[in-house]
């Protein structure tokens, strides 16, 4: 039998550190506290949800953590980078899919995935080779030579994750990648994603479905207020409640109310 020691030292050896850290995260918007001491350790090669309510502090979390956003407190490491002393390590090596997605509506999506690609200093052809593939996996291929001004909210969303994936990033940052979407359109991301994550890259997306969080997520965190209510493995969140959506009402004291007190003139008198 090993002695134990060795077995613990192995077992240290073979642990993957944290696709991305986060240490006493704070941020204020005047007397607002968006983000409220936030301590995070998502792990390498998993599908990540950051769940909560609207306001619970989602987005702000991630634009701190993508180098959008500076935040007034904490620490922040992706890949072993800090992302505001070393931006530039951190930023070859993340893609980011946000919330409000602007992009340049005069080109065409293929020009855009074009450009794209030279800021990133991929070289031509392969950024040809690049593009043409991720268009075609996400339907698109058809659509390419269209200017991104007349695609729909689907076709945007595609787009962009097309853009955010071009350089093959470590981590995939998304922020409610399927609000607004299609089904169809939202097929053709998740059979991406599902894809990207197999072959050892991180996701971490965040959304108030829990529905769809439980059927992608492997691992999760739940924050409410500016501050995270759980993480960890999505069956260790969700516990002994039947679902995720239970168990995150449970984590953010949701009150079960039908409102028929206050309501009782509504459907009826008529």
């Amino acid at each position: 039998m090993p002695d134990r020691s060795e077995t613990d030292t192995t077992t240290e050896a073979v642990q993957a550190p944290p696709a991305v850290r986060v240490r006493g995260l704070w941020k204020r918007f005047g007397e607002q506290v968006a983000v409220s001491g936030v301590d995070l350790d998502l792990p390498a090669g998993r599908f990540v949800g950051l769940v909560g309510p609207n306001g619970a502090g989602k987005t702000t979390t991630l634009s701190m953590v993508t180098g959008l956003l500076r935040p007034d407190l904490g620490k922040i490491e992706i890949g072993g980078h800090d992302v505001w002393t070393d931006p530039v390590a951190v930023k070859a090596r993340i893609g980011v899919l946000p919330e409000g997605l602007r992009l340049f509506e005069r080109l065409s999506g293929r020009e855009l995935l074009a450009y794209n690609g030279r800021l990133r200093g991929i070289p031509g052809a392969e950024t040809d080779k690049r593009a043409a593939q991720l268009l075609d996996v996400l339907d698109l291929t058809g659509a390419q030579h269209k200017l991104v001004v007349d695609y729909s909210t689907g076709m945007r969303k595609k787009i962009g994750l097309a853009a955010a994936l071009l350089h093959n990033p470590e981590v995939l940052f998304l922020d409610e990648p399927f609000e607004g979407v299609d089904p169809v359109s939202a097929q053709a991301i998740r059979g991406v994603l599902e894809r990207y994550t197999r072959s050892g890259a991180t996701v971490v997306f965040s959304s108030h479905v829990m529905e769809l969080v439980e059927s992608l997520c492997d691992w999760v965190a739940v924050m409410a207020a500016g501050r995270i209510k759980a993480q960890g493995p999505l069956a260790e969140v969700r516990g002994a409640a039947p679902s995720l959506q239970q168990a995150f009402l449970d984590l953010v004291g949701a009150r079960a109310a039908d409102g028929a007190d206050g309501l009782d003139w509504l459907g009826g008198g008529r």
